[in-house]
């Protein structure tokens, strides 16, 4: 595996995960007065096209890294606008 490829795969781990928190924390306190509707529609958006061009492009890192923060992107959305 090259250094690259283990760069890339950090950085996807970490950028995928770094919405964990934010994730339990709206639904444990159901609480989400601080998160903008727009932002985190825009940033969903951008990572189902992501994801998109993982399948397209049979990046496999790519997909799954985008798979898993499209669930939680949209699990964050979706409390927002529900505790609206």
């Amino acid at each position: 595996m090259s250094f690259f490829t283990i760069v890339g795969m950090v950085a996807a781990f970490l950028t995928t995960f770094s919405l964990l928190p934010q994730t339990i924390k709206t639904i444990k306190e159901k609480n989400t007065e601080g998160i903008s509707v727009i932002m985190y529609s825009m940033f969903t958006a951008g990572v189902f096209l992501w994801l998109l061009y993982g399948f397209y492009t049979k990046d496999i890192p790519l997909m799954l890294a985008n798979l898993v923060t499209l669930a939680f992107a949209v699990t964050i959305l979706t409390l927002k606008l529900k505790y609206r």
